[in-house]
Formats: C-alpha cells, structure tokens, sequence
C-alpha cells in the first residue's frame, strides 16, 4: 500500500508512544495483535507510518534523530519498544508563541522544558520543511492552552497542502471558519482533543449512556483527574484550561437526556503529582435516582498510562486520514471526528460514532 508519511509537532510522551507503537506492530506477527482497535484499515497498518519531519523547542530534543528524541526528558511515558532504529529525521526548531506556560520555568529542568536557544522557525521554515519531506499528514501535539501556536501551525499546513490531526483542544475542526478553510483547500482535518483508547472521557461517557439508557436520573457527578507528566504540569496554570474543560465536560453533557447545570458538574484535570509521571489516575463519581425515585450513587477509580492511552486512537486516526486522502476527501472527517476525538464538529453517541466511523472505513460515507 506504501507509507503514510506523517510529520509531528511536539515530540512529548505521545508521540513517543507513537512511534514505539509503530515499531512494536511492525515486530508483532500475530493476526489479531493486543491493543489495537483495527490491526488493517484500508490495507493500511501501524508499521506503514513514516515519520518524515518533526518539531521541537527543546534543547534536547532539537537537533537530535527522532529515534533518539522520543527518550529525553521530560518525557517520562512506558518504554514498551526500547528498540528503535535510526529513522534519519531530526527534529527541527519550532515556533514557541504561547507553547510554553511562563510558570514551568520555575520547576526541575528535567521535568519541564530547555529551551532550544537555536533560532525559532519561520512560518516559511515550517512550510518548506513539510514541502521537502513529502509530508502527507501533520500530527499536533501542542501542550494545551498553545492557541497561538496551534493557529500558526494550522496555517502553515494549509499552505504546505497537508491534512491535519489535531490531537489537542484548540478548536480546529469544530470552528466553523477553519473547517471552512481546510473544505476549500481540499485538504482533510481530523480534531478535536483527542479522546484515548479507554480513558476517563470515553468511560465518562459511556457511563452517561448508560444511565440514560437504563432510566436513571442523573442528577450531579465529577470527574477528577490527576498525573504527573508535563501535561499535567502545564495545566496547573487555570488560563491555559478552558478549552480543556469545556473539551472534557461537552464531551459528557453531549450524551445525557438532559444537561445538567454548571453547578451539577466538574470534568477536568486536577492536579500535577509527579512520581504518578506519565500514569494517569481518574476518579469519576455519578449520583442519580433509580426505579421508585430511590437515591444510588457509583464510584470509579481508573489508573492508566496516559500516553500509550491516546496512541491507540491516533494510529487509528492517521490511516483513516490517509484514506480521505487516497479518495480525494478535503474537509472535516465528520465520522472519524466523532469517534476519535472529545470535541468533534459533531457529537454522537460512541456507538453510533464507532458505526460511522467503520462505514467511512468501508467507503460507504464520504466523511
């Protein structure tokens, strides 16, 4: 079927997830592989992703192969595939904009940022890179809170001619002037935030359903989260969350009977712990009425690993990218949006997105 070629801004925990998942596929031979939700889409698998250009602004990972990058600190994620070979890309130096939250300056180097002090890259830098590499689809995994920078990188993808995955909550896909944009340029975009394989908001979720579906009022819950990545140490700066809590807490509301009041919901990150590193702890409680308006109430905890969390999803999203651009479909992919992401242009029931999303795959919907 021949490589998708994919390049990657921010080489933080996920895409070194990632890319160790891309290796670690490659070298497995069973039929049926553990992990994966689709071990073939379109002809498509894990091991046909390429890495052709990648982005940074640290100092210790600017310059250096991509192979090599993915294992500097901060990045603290599981290394599942220890063995990756030289891929012959070096990250190059970014645009920094707002990407970096002022207060991260003020912990331990190894877990935050260096900053690269190599000249930062011009919208033509960027560009020219993506051209030269032959770059099919650009990945974005901006820290959270970077709307500058993720309105920067947007751009120069539609002036590089390059489909879009936007794995992070700056709302591209679900802004109707930047859908607008990628449907005219013919170019596919798949966002936004996206959702992981089996974590709190696709549990959230699917515990939301089940109430509605089983008759059970619910009248208030939470979720609260917390972690010890840069991720987590990034949102500890509240001005850089909106657009991560209203991801997170839309992502729920959407599929209740009825919405609850602001008062009666908290979905959000919480707090940075930081020996929990790339582990992510969830604790989701959900209060409602049963038969004979009797009270109950559930309670969940949820431990995972955050970024291998999202890779599964991402290496889902890219192949079906690449379809949309092996069929010449530009614009929003409604379906795979709805099923991949926390704040898609349009929200489904995951049922209902997970159905849509196979029909795409088939070639039975366009978007």
């Amino acid at each position: 079927m021949g490589k998708i070629k994919v390049a990657i801004c921010g080489i933080g925990n996920c895409a070194s997830s990632l890319i160790q998942g891309i290796e670690y596929y490659r070298e497995e031979n069973g039929q049926n592989p553990i992990g994966l939700m689709h071990p073939e889409i379109g002809g498509y698998k894990p091991s046909d992703i390429q890495v052709v250009a990648a982005f940074d602004v640290d100092a210790r990972k600017v310059g250096k192969d991509v192979s090599e990058a993915i294992f500097q600190p901060p990045n603290c994620t599981k290394v599942f595939q220890p063995n990756i070979p030289i891929m012959g890309v070096k990250v190059s130096m970014g645009k920094i904009l707002d990407g970096i939250s002022e207060h991260m300056k003020n912990y331990d180097a190894s877990r935050t940022f260096v900053v690269s002090d190599k000249k930062e890259a011009t919208r033509e830098d960027i560009v020219r890179t993506l051209k030269d590499s032959g770059a099919e689809i650009f990945l974005n995994y901006l820290p959270v809170g970077s709307e500058k920078a993720v309105r920067f990188y947007a751009d120069c993808v539609l002036e590089a001619g390059v489909a879009l995955i936007n794995n992070m909550p700056v709302f591209i896909a679900s802004d109707e002037t930047w859908a607008e944009r990628f449907q005219e340029a013919g170019i596919p975009l798949v966002g936004d935030d996206v959702k992981s394989q089996l974590g709190a908001t696709i549990v959230h979720r699917i515990l939301a359903d089940l109430f509605k579906n089983r008759g059970v009022k619910l009248e208030r819950t939470y979720q609260l989260n917390t972690g010890g990545n840069t991720d987590f140490l990034n949102m500890l700066n509240r001005s850089r969350l909106e657009s991560k809590k209203e991801s997170k807490t839309e992502a729920v509301q959407s599929v209740l009977k009825k919405r609850l009041d602001a008062y009666d919901i908290h979905v959000g990150p919480s707090d940075y712990v930081a020996w929990q590193k790339d582990n992510k702890v969830c604790f989701i409680r959900m209060e409602g009425r049963l038969f004979g308006d009797v009270p109950m109430n559930l309670e969940l905890r949820l431990s995972v690993e955050d970024s291998p969390n999202s890779g599964g999803v991402v290496i889902d999203a890219i192949r079906c990218c690449k379809l949309a651009l092996d069929r010449k479909i530009g614009g929003v992919l409604y379906s795979p949006s709805s099923y991949f992401m926390k704040h898609p242009p349009r929200q489904f029931p995951d049922s209902e997105a997970y159905q849509m999303t196979e029909e795409f795959i088939a070639g039975k919907r366009t978007s």
